[in-house]
């Protein structure tokens, strides 16, 4: 999969390792973990779900179809839309109720999210007149069309209906008319940026949409409050976008009519691009805001999207985009921003940005599962780094290794969570943790030794960050619930630090590689739990790992491992090694010795030693030999005290005691 070097075990010159554990003294002061080893308590496997960790024979999820009309009208900022939502209960239950997200309320003054939110806080977004102001809702249900009788709580509506929703293929419809302002910054994931040439709108999370039902919990109807993402069923798109005839429109999806909203040039430019590497220019900088890069005419001009499969759809639009393109495995990139994102030879910006998706989308397509979709778009403007299906919003001034992460970040959630559909509300760490995880990858791929961003999973980086403050909620913490500060760590970089040590460390590239991209392929498009993840890998790999999912993602624990004592027998010329481990965690352990001829040897003692005791013996021959013995050499584990995981010969002739704090 990845390109890198996993060393094994060499036994060369060494006797196996002592199976005899050394029994700990009653008043022993290192910490032992009972539990760890005992079984993970999962949901009990089912019909819908298998134990094995697969979609069961019975398995079911919703589907729902959107045909949206919008208008956007500068001058006010605002959106006026129509939608039907085509909604299949493909469940075996019948539905008295439905549940809609209204993620707009989020930017009301009243909304829970303005109460949580410091003026500071990323997840703002706030004023007077934010909100959805809904015109009309109707049901049409066996024919019958009603205004419909709904309730708003926030940034949810339920709607009860007259009648039940039948189980197993019943449809309803619901059509609704509504109105928005755009909010300048929407919680970092949506706004507007006042650039020279002419506002960017970054539009999302801007039509009413469907609540997952599914079969783990029925209703999901958990409010949005900004630090928390998203959970949403997957369906086609018809989204017909009117505009002023002077600006740019991306959007998710493919361009329906573009006879009628590009020029003759920008589609045989767009044609050429779908078969270059190279980047292709479409609208230049020195052509922004010039009239010949738009159709004749004068008036409003509509741009008609479709997409299926996807589980969300998102636009921009705006008169000061430079617009350029290229292909990567049959798969259009485009990038659209305005001259503000254009950078420097020392500090290259926005040029770049097409060449840097092409790289993620190539690599993750060969790496993982391959980009589904027919368009990549990349659009600079307010919002930090944001993603949806088939396009990004990164931020306009990110330049250098800032801006290749960032589109790699964004983009890497084209795979989690846009094909593997989870439930990012409660699970952050299944969306951000998977995708950093990625992105240490194609970090490295991309800029070798200098990939900085990929250095936040070194070792030395998560154990400062394991014994602050920030650390002390569990991966498992509902993304709401976590304290902004630790956002970052306990559902980024944790995570993706803990499927780094699963590759490299406990299973090895082969069977992790094998097992992950499994776990694509049965639930891509599809709405798997954590269990459902665990359960996979451990399928896949052959190996019960409900040590690592309880001590990584549902504990706060540290690790210690150290080398207690070295006792060298002169006569058997052995060299026993008393290994320790002091804290909570467990791990394999990788013992190097290196000879006094410079060789090195490595052996694996697998988890299972600390399965009774916290210390383990190792006995190794050709003592007179060794010259150092140490844990871990390529420093790859959160070990909280390194100081501890060596014995030098020189340092200590004749017999090593007890080392470390």
């Amino acid at each position: 999969m990845f390109k890198h070097v996993l060393l094994l075990a060499i036994l060369l010159l060494l006797v196996p390792v002592s199976r005899t554990l050394a029994q700990a003294d009653s008043n022993d002061h290192y910490a032992h973990p009972p539990a760890v080893f005992q079984p993970l308590n999962l949901p009990t496997a089912n019909l819908y779900r298998d134990a094995s960790g697969k979609p069961g024979p019975d398995y079911w999820q919703q589907q729902a179809n959107y045909k949206i009309k919008a208008t956007l009208e500068p001058s006010e900022h605002r959106i006026t839309g129509s939608e039907t939502i085509h909604y299949t209960n493909n469940s075996p239950n019948n539905l008295n109720h439905l549940w809609l997200q209204l993620d707009q309320n989020l930017f009301a003054t009243d909304s829970r999210g303005d109460f949580l939110q410091p003026p500071q806080s990323r997840w703002r977004g706030s004023f007077d007149s934010g909100g959805f102001k809904l015109e009309s809702v109707q049901v049409v249900h066996n024919e019958d069309t009603s205004n419909a009788a709904y309730t708003i709580n926030d940034t949810r509506m339920r709607i009860d209906l007259s009648h039940p929703l039948e189980a197993k293929g019943g449809a309803i419809d619901l059509q609704i008319n509504y109105t928005f302002v755009v909010p300048q910054y929407g919680a970092d994931r949506m706004g507007r940026l006042d650039a020279e040439q002419g506002t960017v709108y970054e539009i999302a999370q801007w039509y009413p949409r469907m609540y997952v039902y599914d079969d783990v919990r029925g209703w999901n109807p958990l409010p949005y409050l900004g630090q928390g993402e998203f959970y949403l069923e997957y369906g086609s798109f018809d989204v017909e976008l009117t505009v002023p005839h002077d600006l740019i429109v991306v959007a998710t999806g493919t361009l329906e009519n573009p006879e009628e909203v590009l020029t003759e040039r920008q589609q045989k430019d767009l044609a050429r691009a779908r078969s270059s590497k190279e980047t292709v220019t479409v609208i230049g900088a020195d052509e922004v805001g010039k009239k010949d890069t738009r159709p004749s005419g004068n008036g409003p001009l509509t741009w008609k999207f479709h997409a299926d499969n996807v589980r969300d759809f998102s636009w921009a639009a705006s008169r000061s985009f430079i617009w350029d393109a290229a292909a990567a495995d049959d798969v259009l990139i485009m990038s659209v921003y305005p001259k503000e994102g254009l950078g420097s030879k020392e500090h290259p910006g926005w040029e770049n940005s097409t060449q840097y998706a092409r790289h993620t989308i190539h690599f993750y397509s060969d790496k993982l599962y391959k980009y589904p979709y027919p368009v990549a778009i990349n659009v600079g403007g307010v919002v930090g780094g944001m993603e949806y299906p088939m396009i990004v919003f990164c931020g306009i001034h990110a330049r250098d290794q800032g801006l290749y992460g960032v589109t790699d970040h964004e983009f890497g959630h084209s795979w989690f969570p846009m094909v593997v559909g989870s439930d990012e509300r409660r699970y952050a760490w299944m969306d951000e943790g998977f995708n950093t995880f990625i992105n240490y990858y194609s970090n490295i791929d991309f800029y070798g030794n200098n990939a900085g961003r990929s250095a936040r999973l070194s070792a030395g980086y998560i154990v400062k960050r394991m014994e602050s403050p920030i650390a002390d909620q569990p991966i498992m913490t509902y993304p709401d619930r976590l304290r902004p500060e630790g956002l970052g760590f306990l559902a980024y970089r944790k995570p993706g630090k803990g499927l780094v040590l699963l590759r490299e460390y406990i299973l090895g590239p082969k069977r992790f590689d094998k097992a992950f991209r499994t776990y694509i392929r049965r639930w891509a498009y599809k709405h798997p739990q954590p269990a459902d993840f665990f359960r996979t890998i451990e399928d896949v790999s052959g190996e019960d790992l409900d040590w690592f999912w309880r001590e990584w993602i549902y504990d706060t624990d540290l690790l210690d491992q150290s080398i207690d004592n070295v006792a060298m027998t002169g006569k058997e010329n052995r060299a026993v090694v008393t290994l320790a481990n002091r804290k909570e965690m467990v791990m394999p352990v990788v013992l190097e010795v290196t000879y006094t001829d410079g060789a090195t040897n490595r052996i694996r003692i697998p988890v299972e030693v600390w399965d009774t005791s916290n210390r383990y013996q190792a006995t190794l021959k050709n003592a007179d030999h060794i010259a150092s013995i140490g844990i871990d050499p390529d420093q790859i584990l959160p070990d909280i005290d390194r100081d501890n995981n060596t014995w030098k010969r020189d340092e200590n002739p004749g017999v090593a005691g007890p080392k470390g704090k």
